[in-house]
């Protein structure tokens, strides 16, 4: 599956011109700013794709929808027909973020996250990308020690359309018992850990399965799934690890990790909890993929209502998210790499939000900072 997604696209028309050895992709993308700081942050990286698209040459359309909160106040739910309608005959999403303070009662039958979820199932989104990297020149102002955080470079691969989010639930009439299911099938596990394995080819050829198979039936299954599906793949080292000593051990050694495959529920926990290895939650970005080109990208952070409207919100996530959305579902390697070199000199060179703030260093806008990633990719052109 990862190699198909790197060798290109199946939907967009990609032409040639034989002269300049130039490629021209059109393309059509969804962006569903949602709720909080999503719309603030969805348009900077839109700024940076609509660069990418005017630098080499390529065709991209952008088309809005609703998701989340502001779906439900306009529309009655989470995912109106009309934006999944929009989906289908897209090439990609970049989306935003769901949520915030006028829908949080967890017990509300309509809620923003369940829009994300539907999206996910509805398009079989079943392997969600985080990669975890821990940028030298945040290293000293990091919640860590900078020497723990040299080389730190982490792909997690959390399965997305299984386990306890999608397992079946009930809460007692007299409120005093509720339950979840974590359930897993073969097939599920297989197709998750496939994506892994090919991942680590790419890369330190290291798979690290977490699991909680001394407890949980469903987690025995994914431990001997996966321990099946290395066979298939003799050049990549597997190692087992229980979920609670990976927490700790993540932050203890984190550059001794490659690939990290596990299910859907600790993904979501253990990849934000890794956030501290880049500086800040807003450092991270996410893809959702299926078996075919097209996904879902957005940042790993939630929508912020304290700091939405401010300005003042980290954008690095959604442009990075951009970034894998060009790589994986526009095969454009190229255009992904020139995006991400961007940010990194950007940052190299003092570029900075409050979140990733340093002492004496005045800190950017928003626009302010994709105004400075934008420099540097003009600069590198």
């Amino acid at each position: 599956m990862t190699g198909s997604l790197r060798a290109g696209r199946e939907r967009a028309c990609r032409e040639r011109t034989d002269k300049d050895k130039i490629y021209i992709m059109n393309a059509t993308i969804i962006t569903l700013p949602g709720d909080g700081i999503g719309p603030e942050v969805v348009v900077e990286a839109v700024r940076v794709l609509e660069h990418v698209a005017a630098a080499y040459g390529h065709r991209f359309a952008f088309n809005e929808a609703m998701i989340g909160g502001c779906a439900i106040d306009a529309a009655g739910g989470p995912l109106p027909d009309e934006t999944l309608a929009a989906c289908r005959a897209a090439d990609a999403v970049l989306l935003g973020a769901v949520g915030g303070p006028k829908w949080s009662d967890p017990t509300a039958p309509v809620r923003p996250e369940q829009g994300l979820l539907k999206l996910r199932g509805h398009f079989e989104l079943f392997a969600n990308l985080r990669p975890v990297r821990a940028w030298p020149a945040l290293a000293r102002y990091a919640p860590l020690r900078a020497d723990l955080l040299e080389s730190v470079d982490i792909l997690f691969v959390r399965e997305l359309t299984g386990g306890i989010y999608f397992g079946k639930r009930r809460e007692q009439d007299d409120g005093d018992t509720a339950w979840d299911t974590m359930a897993y099938t073969v097939e599920e596990v297989e197709r998750v850990a496939r994506v892994a394995f090919e991942a680590a080819r790419s890369r330190r050829k290291k798979v690290t399965s977490v699991d909680k198979a001394n407890v949980l039936a469903a987690m025995r299954l994914w431990r001997r799934t996966v321990t099946g599906m290395a066979r298939d793949y003799p050049d990549i080292e597997l190692e087992h690890a229980l979920v609670d000593s990976f927490a700790m051990n993540v932050l203890r050694w984190p550059s001794s990790y490659d690939v990290v495959v596990t299910g859907n529920m600790f993904g979501d926990i253990l990849s934000d909890e890794c956030s501290v290895l880049a500086g800040s939650l807003g450092m991270l970005p996410s893809a959702s993929l299926g078996a075919g080109t097209f996904g879902v990208y957005e940042p790993i952070h939630g929508s912020a209502p304290d700091i939405a409207g401010k300005g003042i919100a980290n954008p690095t996530g959604t442009i990075l998210s951009a970034a894998m959305l060009l790589r994986h579902s526009l095969g454009l390697e190229a255009e992904a790499q020139a995006v991400e070199d961007a940010v990194e000199a950007a940052l190299a060179a003092g570029a900075r939000t409050p979140d990733i703030g340093a002492p004496g260093v005045e800190p950017l806008s928003t626009t302010a900072f994709t105004d400075a990633v934008l420099a540097q990719m003009k600069t590198r052109a």
